[in-house]
């Protein structure tokens, strides 16, 4: 005999009646006594001025997870290997008329109407879904081709891990600051740390990357046994990769607050500076963020700018890129695989197997 199927919730999310449907479905079976998808939506109502001043009219990619997540469990991959997780890039038909879309453009020039949150409502809506992780765009509606956020994305590469991070970020801060922004830290969720610098919406895509670009070369000159911009893995050994390519058009971050698919169903936390390396991914997770958040507030509000985080120009870093080719033969680094062969990139060849490159004797 078929088990009876629990009955849907309906939830009021200010002032928008949201059904949750199967809300006792175990989405994280090692958490706890077992996180449901009824926990999940109210774990993004209880952060939900967090969740939603991080979303807030941002063209946003869904990642989906409609069974949850559990060990082994893969995400489906840009060239296209199937898996248990997806990413959602369109409004689907089915959509509340409360969802509303924003007309994003893809590497490619192809057009898609992706998810623009407005209100709190549409989160919970998307967590019914099955999204755990939102990654919105570094861009707000209507410059939707003009970042107003800079994000440097703090990579351990194996031999690495959080700590190693953890003590490179002040350095990166530092530099910024050089720069004339303003940072503000969060965990990935995993073992890396972010740094966002709210920056005025006045440059591309092309632009924004170039002047994480230089940034990440000034702190590998000051760091180099710790940090590299390498983007061949083989180069770049036991340190932290500081990846400009996610700063690049249609490459997103998770955001403050998102669910990570893991075991422990960490969440990307934002951090207060002095307490960087005082904390562990772990320490942060969809059980214990609700209180910590209720305490501390949303510490990752000066992201989005505000009097202590004022927008900044990215005009020294541009002067940086620009003296780094001038005087030192450093140009443009390979864009992500998927991307149409952008001007002035090098080649996207693997050095080992660069038949062209000068070897040592």
């Amino acid at each position: 005999m078929a088990r009876a199927q629990t009955p849907p919730v309906e939830l009021d999310v200010a002032g928008r009646t949201v059904k949750v449907s199967s809300p006792d479905k175990v989405l994280f079976a090692g958490v706890g006594d077992g996180v449901t998808k009824l926990d999940v939506v109210r774990y993004f109502i209880s952060v939900g001025e967090g969740i939603l001043a991080a979303l807030k009219e941002r063209p946003t990619t869904l990642e989906r997870w409609p069974q949850g997540y559990a060990d082994g469990m893969k995400l489906t991959t840009r060239q296209g290997a199937k898996g248990d997780g997806f990413y959602s890039k369109r409004v689907p038909q089915y959509a509340p008329d409360w969802v509303e879309p924003v007309e994003i453009t893809f590497p490619s020039g192809r057009t898609a109407e992706e998810v623009c949150p407005s209100e709190l409502a549409v989160v919970a809506w998307a967590a019914q879904q099955g999204t755990l992780t939102f990654h919105p765009w570094p861009v707000r509606r209507p410059e939707v081709d003009s970042p107003d956020q800079l994000r440097i994305d703090l990579d351990p590469q194996p031999g690495t891990d959080y700590v190693d991070s953890a003590r490179l970020a002040p350095l990166v801060r530092e530099v910024a600051a050089e720069a004339g922004l303003t940072a503000v830290p969060k965990t990935s969720g995993g073992r890396g740390v972010h740094v966002f610098a709210p920056i005025e919406p006045r440059w591309s895509f092309v632009e924004a990357r170039r002047a994480v670009i230089a940034l990440g070369r000034e702190v590998e000159r000051r760091a180099p046994e710790q940090v590299t911009t390498n983007w061949w893995k083989e180069e770049r050994g036991e340190r932290v990769f500081i990846d400009f390519n996610q700063m690049a058009r249609d490459r997103t971050i998770a955001s403050a607050y998102s669910i990570r698919a893991n075991v422990r169903a960490t969440v990307s936390a934002p951090l207060r500076w002095d307490e960087v390396d005082q904390v562990q991914p772990d320490d942060f997770t969809v059980l214990t963020m609700p209180d910590r958040f209720a305490e501390v507030g949303d510490l990752f509000a000066g992201a989005n700018g505000d009097a202590d985080h004022p927008a900044g120009s990215l005009d020294v870093l541009l002067e940086w890129a620009a003296r780094d080719e001038r005087d030192h033969g450093l140009g443009d680094l390979p864009y992500p695989p998927e991307y149409p062969k952008m001007p002035g990139e090098p080649k996207r060849v693997q050095p080992s197997r660069d038949r062209d490159r000068p070897r040592d004797d």
